[in-house]
């Protein structure tokens, strides 16, 4: 990893953005959100418990990350920067649930900019249009404000996010 100028804790070596993903929410900012997803994987609350991907407290499905063990082997700090990407690993990776979607162009973007540009296009892209707040591909109305839809990644996938949700 480039120790130099160390990379967000939220910035997945898989392109995903942490800020957005709701265990992290519920990690730092809803409890209430973090026991439900708890209980619905039937784990501890401090077992889902996650502060990013390359935080000291990564939640249970990071802490078995392919991708981290592989990238640090590597010694990258994205799956981009891998002369096999992108790999087999990785598509059935994005291919299993629609925060995945737009893996390729957010992967492509770490190799176009610097990691603080990344940050911004991420967060423009999962925050609120009328309140500013971060939600998570899969949070239809603004956890906060209410606002429909709650980013304009959801408003992009939208049906696809529901039919995804009923299952």
């Amino acid at each position: 990893m480039n120790q130099k100028n160390p990379l967000p804790e939220q910035a997945a070596i898989c392109g995903l953005f942490c800020n957005a993903c709701s265990l992290y929410i519920g990690s730092t900012e809803d409890e209430i959100r973090l026991k439900m997803i708890a209980k619905r994987f039937n784990e501890s609350v401090e077992n889902v418990r996650c502060l990013g991907c390359r935080s000291e407290k990564p939640g249970f499905h990071c802490k078995k990350c392919h991708f981290k063990t592989c990238a640090t082997e590597k010694g990258i700090d994205f799956c981009s920067q891998c002369e096999s990407y992108p790999c087999e690993t990785l598509k059935a990776f994005q291919e299993k649930a629609p925060h995945r979607l737009e893996l390729w162009e957010d992967l492509e973007a770490t190799k176009k900019m610097s990691i603080e540009d990344w940050s911004d296009r991420m967060t423009k892209k999962y925050e609120c249009p009328e309140c500013h707040t971060i939600n998570s591909s899969y949070d239809l109305n603004c956890r906060k404000c209410g606002h429909k839809p709650s980013n304009a990644f959801v408003a992009k996938y939208n049906t696809i996010i529901e039919q995804h949700l009923k299952q």
